[in-house]
């Protein structure tokens, strides 16, 4: 009798802990693959979107972020598209009803209401002339038009068109108010492109970091703003264009700043067999010839652009010119091909060497 019921009892506890482990191995599965769904939705994404004319350029726009928040991701690209091209349908020349173009045909004497951000572009763009010497002025469209013109045509202004331009280029033709502009002259226009495409990177940089995202970045035309990571939790890489030839010169880690370059390898005209900058000197009203390019590194996209503007007048004797913070590199023409000449700081951002010589780094005074 206890033989026999021990025999039977035997069989009911191996069942008993078979269930047992089947029961443990099904908790176990289930607390696993929690954790990899817990694991995969706080590992981080990237959402690149390329909205299509916006600025009359390329447009790249990247947002990173936690899987479980890919929604919040895609709100956050949408605001940063809807903020560049707010900047656009303000400040460009291009359409007919901004509020650029309105000012260029307002009559003298009128005031022209702006919105408070065209108003503060105008006010930084005012500070930048004073800033660069005198090189960065968004009055000189006159200028900008005579030498698209004369692109055009293949053929050079006359001297007194030259002339004309510039004496049509002055701050003081125009009046800013706390509501917008006064012109004092009918001929009085501005040229926001200089600046504004920095401004709508900056923006947009803004709407993505408001989303709490882990990385961005906002790339219009190579004028790049990023900050955080990549998904790969790399920090981004940002190329630099040799004006040259295809390729880069070097690559930068910029950390959580703004990249911009300037330069006539991109856009350009030719009269009468010579190559010409886009980028007009408006000391002289001709095309700027001290730099091939300028690279930038500031921590706003409107400072990048200002400054790479302006080194591409001024040349290399400008990095002395920087701001305390900012950056740069300049591309000249030496005996032997370019001549680079940077900021130490900027040699500190380089991935690697510069892949060309940089026979002079110019320091920053006191």
């Amino acid at each position: 009798m206890n033989m026999q019921s021990h025999a039977n009892a035997s069989p009911r506890r191996q069942r008993s802990i078979e269930a047992a482990l089947l029961v443990a191995l099904v908790i176990l599965v289930a607390v696993g693959q929690w954790r990899i769904a817990v694991h995969d939705a706080d590992s981080s994404m990237a959402l690149v979107r390329r909205p299509r004319g916006v600025m009359g350029t390329d447009c790249v726009l990247a947002a990173v972020a936690a899987r479980r928040d890919a929604a919040a991701a895609e709100a956050a690209l949408d605001a940063a598209e809807a903020a560049l091209r707010h900047v656009e349908a303000r400040m460009s020349n291009w359409l007919d009803d901004s509020e650029v173009s309105r000012l260029c045909t307002a009559a003298t004497g009128t005031p022209i209401p702006l919105s408070p951000d065209t108003l503060a572009v105008l006010r930084a763009a005012r500070d930048a002339f004073e800033s660069t010497a005198r090189t960065f002025d968004v009055t000189c469209r006159p200028q900008i038009e005579l030498w698209r013109h004369a692109g055009a045509t293949a053929q050079m202004p006359p001297e007194a068109e030259i002339a004309e331009a510039c004496a049509a280029s002055r701050w003081e033709d125009l009046v800013l108010t706390d509501s917008g502009v006064v012109k004092r002259t009918a001929g009085a226009c501005v040229d926001l492109g200089g600046i504004a495409k920095g401004y709508g990177i900056d923006l947009a940089v803004q709407a993505l970091q408001r989303a709490g995202l882990r990385g961005g970045l906002v790339d219009v035309g190579g004028d790049v703003a990023c900050f955080g990571r990549q998904a790969g939790g790399q920090l981004w890489l940002i190329a630099v264009k040799d004006p040259a030839q295809p390729g880069s010169i070097t690559q930068l880690h910029a950390g959580d700043r703004a990249v911009a370059t300037s330069g006539d390898y991109a856009r350009y005209f030719e009269i009468e067999g010579k190559r010409h900058s886009h980028i007009i000197d408006p000391r002289t009203g001709r095309p700027a010839e001290a730099a091939r390019a300028a690279t930038v590194v500031a921590d706003t996209a409107l400072v990048a652009d200002v400054w790479a503007t302006a080194l591409s007048v001024l040349g290399p004797e400008g990095l002395e010119r920087l701001p305390e913070g900012v950056e740069a590199l300049v591309v000249g023409s030496g005996e032997n091909g370019q001549r680079l000449v940077c900021t130490p700081g900027f040699r500190e951002l380089c991935i690697g060497p510069l892949l060309k010589t940089s026979p002079a780094t110019r320091s920053r005074p006191p």
